[in-house]
């Protein structure tokens, strides 16, 4: 690290000052809350949850108010906090196939267990700019979806006033998406076409890469988390790498699913499992075509792909790029950059690469300096010699 100039510390106090100013902005407007960044951003706090590895909605938006919205920094801000959190213990498997189910989708079988499940997405909207949006348009109530109506003829209690209880207008009727729903690449298991992944004996602890530094060669599970932490943008350029013919395969969306999971946790104390929350995610499944090899015969391949909150964009990259660094495992020849775990692995965090990108800020005279004499020695010696050259 330099240091530039005496009184450089005064300066950066000031430059401190002049970054909260111009984070708050006008102080005519009225400031952006965290409730509003944590339920009107909430793509946006998803991402910075994922990547910043910590599942905190209030923490993460008061990273974005603090970065002003810039998503690398807030995810910085975050994973630094992560490290001044003690760990009090691990939770048991997520169990995907309970998930209370918000929006499912396969675009593999028209027809799965449970149905599609459109859900909220932008997938179906057009790209206008909404003018309506610079109104300040009136607070609705959300409507009761787990309320079924009454039967016909029913009486209908009137409002209840405050602090008095009353039964609800009808009992609570199951919908679809309370159900258990198994992934739908289950489909494909029972007729043996799809590999399956078992459960290693004796289900050995994963390499925690918050706590330790990657290896290579890495395991899946150690690249996984690896993804998941991974730079939205670098993964989604693998993953479009994949797809332009760099990595030979052909991938189908065999589900992605959004909804709330419970969490568990085993107390040493007790001896069995714990709900201590739920936490919102997005899986994603790729299957692709395998043609087999030695040892296995022609079936799909999977891809996988987890992420905090409704991060689709990221999941399905994140199982992209998944399915393209199995190449080893699977026999496949390696040959573009989204198969070659050292690449992938050692470019994909955001930080790391911000941090190395933004260092060139900091003074560089001494480095300078050499170089600069040493063009200059360059030149000289071609002159030099063309001068002797001329000489009679």
């Amino acid at each position: 690290m330099y240091v530039a100039v005496k009184g450089g510390e005064t300066a950066i106090l000031n430059s401190h000052d002049l970054v909260a100013e111009q984070r708050r902005g006008d102080p005519a407007v009225p400031e952006i809350s965290l409730a509003q960044i944590r339920e009107q951003l909430r793509l946006a706090v998803a991402r910075v949850m994922t990547e910043g590895s910590v599942y905190d909605p209030d923490l993460a938006a008061l990273a974005l108010k603090q970065s002003a919205g810039d998503a690398v920094e807030a995810i910085f801000l975050l994973r630094a906090h992560r490290t001044t959190l003690p760990r009090l213990g691990y939770s048991v498997p997520l169990d995907t196939a309970r998930m209370a189910v918000m929006r499912r989708i396969s675009a593999t079988f028209k027809d799965m267990p449970g149905g599609q499940i459109l859900g909220p997405t932008y997938d179906y909207t057009q790209r206008l700019l909404d003018f309506a949006l610079m109104a300040q348009a009136p607070v609705k109530q959300p409507p009761d979806l787990l309320r079924a109506s009454p039967p016909e003829g029913a009486a209908v209690p009137s409002e209840r006033p405050c602090g008095t209880a009353t039964a609800p207008v009808a009992a609570q009727a199951p919908l679809p998406d309370d159900l258990p729903m198994p992934s739908v690449i289950d489909l494909l298991d029972q007729e043996g076409l799809v590999e399956r992944h078992p459960v290693p004996e004796g289900d050995p602890a994963p390499h925690d890469l918050t706590r330790e530094p990657l290896h290579f060669p890495a395991d899946r599970a150690t690249r996984l988390q690896n993804l998941a932490r991974g730079d939205e943008g670098f993964l989604l350029a693998m993953g479009y790498s994949t797809q332009r013919g760099y990595s030979h395969t052909h991938p189908f969306v065999g589900e992605i699913r959004f909804g709330s999971v419970e969490v568990e946790l085993v107390p040493e104390e007790l001896g069995f499992a714990l709900s201590i929350g739920d936490v919102d995610l997005t899986e994603c499944q790729m299957v692709n075509q395998f043609a087999g090899s030695k040892t296995q015969p022609p079936q799909f391949t999977r891809g996988y792909g987890l992420a905090f909150g409704h991060s689709e964009r990221k999941a399905m990259a994140m199982s992209l790029v998944d399915r393209a660094l199995r190449a080893p495992e699977l026999g496949e020849a390696v040959e573009s950059p989204a198969q070659m775990q050292e690449f992938v692995l050692s470019h994909s965090d955001n930080l790391e690469a911000s941090g190395f990108v933004q260092h060139l800020k900091l003074p560089h005279y001494v480095d300078f300096q050499s170089e600069l004499d040493l063009v200059r020695q360059m030149r000289a010696q071609p002159a030099s010699q063309a001068a002797e050259g001329d000489a009679p």
